[in-house]
């Protein structure tokens, strides 16, 4: 049996192991992905927060409050970068040696560089070394993070019965609002410690504590088994030499266009979950706790919203549910702002709520999107890439744009500009990857023509 054809997840007869997986196998399978992509965004996300409430203090103290911060969330991009160098690593060799031992290793290896984050002197202890210090292991975090998505969401959705493939795989995308859910809330009662207690010691307890988790991942992640299509694949020898080549020469496209696709997601959810505690607290007059709260909140709901855009995508369509967040996120832009320069915390609460909609149908359908549009031999390479460099093109610089639109514009409708360009690009993306993908599943379902006897001759 041949493994799935560009462009196709298998169908529906060549995915029998997975229709008739037991149950138990199959949760362990999603808590598996769940708990990995937790700790991996948890520790991701923490140091976001600590970025937007005292790192810049800490890290890059000679500058001014603003340009500290700016510095700050300059390690947002450096972790991005990493995401690319990590996708083609740990895609090369998922793609030749398994989905499951690269998961392990991204694990462990966000892990460590976390905690190392937690042990880090300041500037004022050793100077100009403790920045330094601080992006090489935000680097490596990214590094990390580039191997984890794309074979979280393979391992479900590979496993997953087709008719459930957009709704299981969306449970890895739960891990973002589940990570950064937990390290919004450990970060709550941390700002609130009298005097410097949090700047001193406070800040590190988040970073420390990933080892905790990273534990607990582990020992879920080590009880799960590869996923039949990539032991099909792999058994009829028709696993990539070097996958990164086959994409490039196979796939250039497909990974232009998810990349792309990838624009709105970064631009709402920096708007929600991180340049927002920034901008409620030093340019409306917030206080932390209620931005971090409102982050919670969003989070929270969030943990609902991305399975139930997958289990709407397994009906309706990934295409449909994934273009109607994305037109969602271009028509709230403008009033979303308009809410939140009133100052009104009811009105903050409503606008941050309405745009966690769209982002929930754009980011719980993407990891299928994404995975339709490749072949099995290829697939942790073309998700990883498209990934690793989408967040580069559409994440890792957002916080500072956002700063730098502040501060010449004056004004948060270049905000707003911003995310409805980033909208109407993802827009336009995501049609013709979706077309693409329509086209390569048609020429693998046509019947091969049968050649007569006189043609023969």
């Amino acid at each position: 049996m041949t493994s799935a054809p560009t462009g196709t997840l298998a169908s529906p007869e060549s995915s029998a192991p997975s229709d008739t997986a037991a149950s138990s196998q199959i949760r362990t399978i999603v808590a598996s992905s769940v708990v990995g992509t937790t700790v991996e965004w948890f520790d991701f996300f923490a140091y976001s927060t600590a970025a937007a409430l005292i790192l810049n203090s800490l890290f890059f103290p000679e500058y001014d409050p603003l340009v500290g911060t700016i510095l700050a969330f300059g390690g947002i991009a450096v972790g991005y970068f990493g995401r690319p160098l990590g996708s083609i690593v740990f895609g090369h060799f998922g793609d030749r040696i398994g989905r499951k031992r690269m998961l392990v290793l991204s694990l462990v290896t966000m892990g460590i560089a976390t905690f190392l984050i937690g042990l880090l002197p300041t500037y004022a202890a050793i100077g100009v070394a403790a920045p330094i210090l601080l992006m090489v292991l935000r680097f490596v975090q990214g590094f990390a993070l580039g191997g984890e998505w794309g074979g979280a969401v393979l391992l479900v959705v590979e496993h997953a019965a087709p008719r459930r493939r957009a709704f299981l795989g969306s449970f890895p995308q739960v891990g973002l609002a589940l990570g950064l859910t937990l390290s919004t809330l450990v970060f709550l009662p941390l700002v609130a410690l009298p005097g410097d207690a949090f700047a001193t010691w406070g800040w590190r307890i988040p970073f420390l504590i990933s080892a905790v988790l990273v534990l607990v991942g582990l020992f879920i992640r080590l009880r799960i088994t590869e996923t039949p299509e990539f032991e099909e694949m792999r058994s009829a020898g028709q696993a990539a030499r070097v996958p990164l080549w086959d994409t490039l020469k196979t796939h250039t496209a497909q990974v232009l266009l998810a990349a792309l696709s990838f624009a709105v997601i970064g631009a709402v959810f920096y708007m929600l979950f991180t340049f927002s505690l920034t901008y409620g607290t030093e340019f409306i007059g917030h206080d932390p706790s209620q931005m971090l709260t409102i982050a919670t909140i969003c989070s929270v709901l969030a943990l609902g919203g991305l399975p139930l855009a997958g289990r709407f995508a397994d009906r309706f369509g990934v295409a449909r549910v994934f273009g109607g967040g994305t037109v969602l996120s271009i028509v709230l832009a403008f009033p979303a702002f308009w809410l939140i320069d009133t100052g009104s915390l009811a009105a903050a609460y409503v606008a941050y709520i309405a745009m966690t909609i769209g982002f929930c149908a754009t980011y719980g359908t993407l990891g299928v999107l994404y995975a339709q549009a490749f072949a099995v031999r290829i697939r942790y390479t073309g998700m990883s890439l498209a990934l690793g460099i989408g967040t580069i093109a559409g994440s890792a610089f957002v916080p500072m744009i956002y700063l730098e639109l502040l501060s010449v514009f004056e004004g948060s409708w270049a905000i707003a500009l911003y995310i409805v360009a980033a909208g109407l690009v993802t827009l336009v993306s995501s049609a013709l990857l979706h077309r693409l993908t329509a086209r390569a599943t048609r020429r693998a379902e046509a019947p091969v023509p049968a050649v007569s006897k006189g043609s023969a001759r």
